[in-house]
């Protein structure tokens, strides 16, 4: 057992083998990279007058710079450190960042799960930015035999999510603490 997860440490090596292929992704309307510190003073205006911080467990005193850092922060060392990596979501007409992706191995209830997590900029809501990059992870995730479900923690109050959720074919499964604050894991049914 490693960490909180059910991978053998073959698992890991098969994991980390295949990186290169996660983060050179492509779907119809978006590009997949790494993203790195330096996003960090683009995620600055999301944080600006975000009634939503709560659902990223930010301090609403920090500044949209200052919230922007601790976030990328945060994200980054979780996916690196349990997941796959932490891709930065690129709209290829624009060339513009518009969002993050990233593909976290889970062990919940004993059994195999694979975690898709992302979050979006206001700009580019409504589009169906969201669905297509939960949908492009989860092809990955099936392609590469990675785990048998996909599954994505949600705030209950974030609406938005849980319909992109639905979108991509994921139904509530059960409920879970994270951070200290209530979610409730959707998933797909197994592969």
């Amino acid at each position: 057992m490693v960490g909180a997860f059910l991978f053998t440490y073959d698992r890991l090596y098969y994991l980390s083998k295949m990186n290169s292929n996660y983060f050179n992704q492509e779907s119809e309307r978006l590009r997949y990279r790494a993203l790195t510190r330096e996003d960090i003073p683009v995620w600055a205006t999301f944080f600006e007058n975000n009634d939503r911080l709560h659902f990223f467990n930010l301090d609403s005193g920090c500044n949209g710079l200052e919230q922007a850092e601790i976030w990328i922060e945060r994200q980054l060392g979780r996916y690196k450190d349990f997941g796959l990596g932490l891709l930065a979501v690129e709209e290829k007409s624009s060339d513009t960042l518009i969002g993050i992706v990233g593909l976290i191995p889970r062990s919940f209830e004993a059994s195999e799960e694979i975690e898709v997590g992302y979050s979006f900029m206001p700009h580019s809501w409504g589009n169906g930015y969201a669905t297509e990059a939960a949908i492009t992870m989860k092809e990955f995730a099936k392609k590469n035999g990675i785990a048998p479900r996909v599954v994505s923690m949600i705030d209950p109050g974030n609406i938005a999510s849980i319909n992109v959720a639905k979108r991509n074919g994921m139904h509530p499964l059960f409920d879970t603490v994270f951070e200290g604050q209530k979610h409730i894991v959707y998933g797909t049914e197994n592969f």
